[in-house]
């Protein structure tokens, strides 16, 4: 099985996926890395250099070759990733595949997201909580409707990592 996880940047993709590899001996494939591997060159580059469509078109290409070749592993999506072209509907096609969204609510993000803002590129601009509130509730609102569509739905507010993890595993296995 390969398990994807979705969800708004900083809503534990990476950290979840790592313990949750850990206590189900699977290995964990961030997209991102994929594709900064394959490119040979940064998120930040890629769309510096060469722009989001260009960007968007590898993401999809990557994602359908980890899709079509692996198993026994948790990949770790971009947070656009399943709000772009039909890679939602590529994900809940595959029958080998359980998609889980992990949702944190706005208030979280904005608290997680505003002491390490300099190393996301797509808010480094930003210089107030309130204006970071309005851009994230902004992309929620949009991507929401994509996120929902996992065919498993956590909500880490409130809630230790292990706890997360106990939950995943409960629900998927």
């Amino acid at each position: 099985m390969i398990i994807i996880l979705m969800g708004y940047m900083a809503s534990g993709k990476s950290t979840i996926g790592k313990k949750l590899a850990e206590k189900i001996n699977y290995n964990v494939v961030d997209l991102d890395d994929v594709i900064e591997e394959k490119e040979k060159a940064t998120v930040t580059e890629i769309f510096k250099n060469k722009g989001e469509i260009y960007f968007r078109k590898k993401e999809t290409e990557y994602l359908k070759e980890i899709l079509n070749t692996s198993d026994k592993i948790i990949l770790s999506l971009g947070g656009g990733t399943p709000c772009f072209g039909n890679n939602m509907d590529l994900i809940l096609s595959q029958e080998k595949a359980k998609s889980v969204y992990l949702k944190a609510s706005l208030p979280k993000l904005v608290t997680k997201l505003m002491k390490k803002k300099a190393k996301r590129p797509l808010i480094a601009h930003i210089e107030t909580e309130e204006e970071l509130t309005e851009f994230i509730g902004k992309h929620l609102f949009e991507r929401s409707a994509y996120y929902n569509r996992a065919e498993v739905v956590i909500s880490t507010d409130n809630k230790s990592k292990k706890e997360i993890v106990t939950e995943m595993v409960a629900t998927l296995f």
